[in-house]
Formats: C-alpha cells, structure tokens, sequence
C-alpha cells in the first residue's frame, strides 16, 4: 500500500515548510520510545522519519507530488526524466533515530529539553522547554555635564539575532533604544532594557544595561550634586578682596565678590548653583569655587618692606 507522507504527518497537501517540521516535531516527541508507552512506537518514528526526510526536501518533495511514493523510490518515467537528481531512486536509510537527532541537534536527543539537570515530562505532547534567561549584557553611556544637567533623549541603534517565523532559524535585525536622561542622573546609573539581547531558541534573552559614565568638562568637576569649579588669583586678590565672574551650564554668567581673606583652606560656597537633585529637578546642589593662590616668584627689597610695613 502506497504510503502517504502528509497522512503520516497529520497535515494537509498545502503545508508550508514550518507546518512541515512543527508537524514532525510534536510526534516524533510523541511516539519515541523515550517518551512513548504506546506499542509499536518505533515503527511510527520509522514512518515519520521517512515522511518528514521527503517532505522536507524539495526536490523530494516536488518528485513525490507529482508522481508519487512509485515515482520517488523506483526513478520517475522515462518520458518525464531528465536525468541528474530529479529521477535517482529515493531510499529512507531507516534509521529513525539519526533523522531525529540531525532535527533537534547533538548525539543525545533528548538533552535540549534538560536544564540545570532537571529533566522535562514528555505527555505525548511537545513539551514545554525551561528556559534560562542569558547574563545581562552591559554597555557604557557616556554623557556630557550638559546632558546630565538639562536632560536629553539618546538613540541607539543595535544588532541582535531575532528568532524567525517557526521558531528553528534566526537572522540578524537592527532596533533603536531611546534613553530619555533625567536631568540629576549620576555616574553609575543604570538604564535596564529588558530581553533585549539575542533570541534563541531555548534561552530568554539577556537584558541589555547602560551604565551611565560622565565626561570630564573643561570648567567644572561634579561631587554629588555639588560643582566644583577651581579659579586662579593673585596674592594681592587673596588679601585684598576682588570678585569673580563664572559662568553656569543654564547659560547665565555669576558676578560673585569675594570680601574675605582667601586662603589655603577657603572655599566659596554659592547655594543653588549646583547639579539638579534627580528626585526633584527644582532644588539644586551649590557651587563650591576653590582657589590657586598664585604667589610671587621674586620681590625687590622696596617691596619686601613696603609688605612688612602693611603687615605690621
């Protein structure tokens, strides 16, 4: 009796190549004698081995459509052959269980379907794999003072595997992350992209980390939520008084007079002019202004006393 692939499958005439091989899948799972109490199980992984080498193979296929189980295993008539492939004679090997592990992969065919060595229940149905989600892959962000002080939208493009219809190939597709920057994020903060990584088929994909990392700016340090910004003077300025222009990351420029002695250890404290508080973007850290007293290389005898006469 001729033997009907599609039958033997479970499927119809016009299956696509995935219905083909979701076909095989669940019964080959279901009749091994691994996971089958059924009798008999072992010539129906036969028969659905067969089946599935045929259909899954176009050529085979094409041959086996049009002339049938006759025309694919005895060579197709003479007046329809045109040699080469198309007309060879068709053989199964029989070996059932060299089909199911070229299908699921490895000499032990049941060993995707173990996870941290906790074997699955096979029910005659296919079986729902444990997956193990991937370590989370980690990316610098790195950010101006500006971005961090106004706030900002990033975009960035990446490139991950993406599993394909079918669940069995993948291909390579490019997505575009956007980052919206609070104003008040600090070096260190994390930005989580869930099961943003590469797809597989028995894995969960990784989460995809920024790390946020501040770049150096030429007129300010950060410390917190604190600016530091660090100015030269004179002797002269440190004991006479002065003032001092700086300009802040909002566009504005601060006249600051500064009326104290400066020296080693002094530091002016502006409050409000620092980094923006993440938790609340209307209340700011201060400005904290450091000093270089820049002194002398050389003094005449004149002006070494005149500066003992002003000290005395």
């Amino acid at each position: 009796m001729a033997e009907d692939y599609y039958k033997t499958l479970e499927i119809n005439r016009s299956a696509t190549d995935t219905d083909i091989k979701k076909a095989y899948r669940r019964l080959a799972l279901k009749f091994h004698p691994k996971s089958s109490k059924e009798a008999g199980s072992t010539d129906r992984l036969i028969q659905l081995g067969e089946a599935y080498e045929v259909l899954s193979d176009p050529r085979k296929k094409a041959t086996y459509d049009k002339f049938g189980e006759e025309g694919l295993k005895g060579g197709i008539p003479p007046e329809f052959g045109s040699g080469g492939a198309w007309s060879s004679k068709y053989a199964y090997h029989g070996n059932p269980e060299k089909t199911f592990k070229q299908f699921f992969g490895g000499d032990n065919p049941f060993a995707v379907f173990y996870t941290n060595d906790a074997p699955l229940q096979f029910g005659g149905l296919q079986p729902v794999v444990v997956k193990t989600q991937d370590s989370p892959i980690e990316r610098d962000l790195h950010l101006s003072l500006d971005d961090l002080f106004h706030g900002c939208t990033k975009k960035i493009n990446i490139y991950r595997k993406v599993m394909n219809e079918g669940g069995y190939t993948s291909s390579i597709k490019d997505k575009v992350l956007s980052i919206d920057v609070s104003p008040g994020w600090k070096e260190g903060t994390r930005i989580v992209f869930s099961k943003e990584g590469d797809q597989g088929p028995n894995s969960i994909p990784a989460d995809i980390v920024f790390i946020v990392r501040q770049k150096s700016h030429p007129l300010f340090e950060r410390q917190h939520d604190d600016l530091i910004s660090k100015l030269q003077i004179s002797l002269e300025m440190a004991l006479t008084g002065f003032s001092v222009n700086v300009p802040t990351l909002d566009g504005r420029l601060l006249n600051i007079p500064i009326n104290d002695i400066v020296h080693f250890t002094y530091r002016k404290v502006v409050p409000g002019e620092g980094m923006p508080l993440f938790q609340d973007p209307s209340q700011r850290g201060d400005l904290i202004i450091h000093f270089d007293i820049q002194f002398p290389e050389k003094l005449s005898a004149d002006r070494k006393h005149l500066i003992q006469q002003a000290l005395k």
